[in-house]
């Protein structure tokens, strides 16, 4: 049966706090750097998810606000895909449009010309 890695690399500063997140996945030929990773895996045994969260010292608030509202918004396309639920979808989209007014608010302003 054919698999695909993904891998992830944590440079750790001599407290144990991530300096530097590396990934790549084999599949896609990618290899990048990253300043946060959410990883959420369902333990199918316990009926709970697992998670793993981190994030580096140089990821600032107004990133991680940022990092968090497409998170939202990515979450929404997922649930909307693996179940049908676009009525819930939808209202998990107007939940991330409520934090970017309230998180982002940069993203109120209107483009200047």
């Amino acid at each position: 049966m054919p698999t695909s890695d993904i891998r992830l690399s944590v440079q750790l500063d001599e407290n144990r706090v991530p300096e530097r997140i590396h990934w790549e996945a084999e599949d896609g030929g990618h290899r990048r750097t990253s300043k946060a990773v959410l990883l959420s895996l369902w333990d199918e045994q316990e009926q709970n998810t697992l998670r793993i969260d981190l994030w580096t010292k140089e990821m600032t608030v107004e990133e991680m606000k940022a990092f968090f509202h497409q998170n939202i918004l990515t979450l929404a396309d997922t649930f909307e895909r693996a179940t049908g639920e676009g009525r819930m979808a939808a209202q998990m989209r107007d939940f991330a449009a409520y934090f970017a007014e309230h998180m982002l608010p940069e993203l109120k302003q209107p483009p200047t010309s």
